[in-house]
């Protein structure tokens, strides 16, 4: 976390500085950990939080793991480093543009999400037009 918040500090002065940024994560039990909400309070991250049982709801899950784990997928490697490597050279070959979608699409999803009022729901049975 103290690595996060000093990225976030160095590559994005403006939102630090007004301490505009906020934190999404998922329901895990160590992002839910008492030790990690104390540090989070006391460092005053903004946090939204996660809906029960809406585990796509977390842009890690719904875009950029499955970018990771598809060109990666039955492929055999010999050492950490080389995962390292090949992951970093498939993260940095999504577009630009592919990262914009991913956000406007998670803005949708956070609209579905106020519209059923937190309850589960599948795909796209929720008409953000009525």
């Amino acid at each position: 976390m103290r690595r996060l918040r000093e990225q976030i500090r160095r590559k994005r002065p403006d939102l630090w500085k007004t301490n505009s940024w906020i934190l999404h994560h998922d329901n895990a039990s160590s992002h839910k950990a008492i030790i990690m909400n104390e540090f989070l309070t006391k460092n005053s991250t903004n946090i939204i939080e996660q809906p029960p049982y809406s585990p796509d709801m977390a842009p890690a899950d719904f875009f950029l793991f499955p970018k990771l784990k598809l060109p990666l997928r039955g492929t055999r490697f010999q050492s950490i480093e080389d995962i390292k490597e090949n992951s970093r050279r498939e993260l940095k070959s999504i577009p630009e543009n592919a990262f914009k979608k991913c956000f406007d699409d998670w803005i949708i999803r956070w609209h579905k999400c106020i519209i059923s009022k937190g309850v589960y729901f599948e795909g796209d049975t929720i008409n953000l037009n009525e």
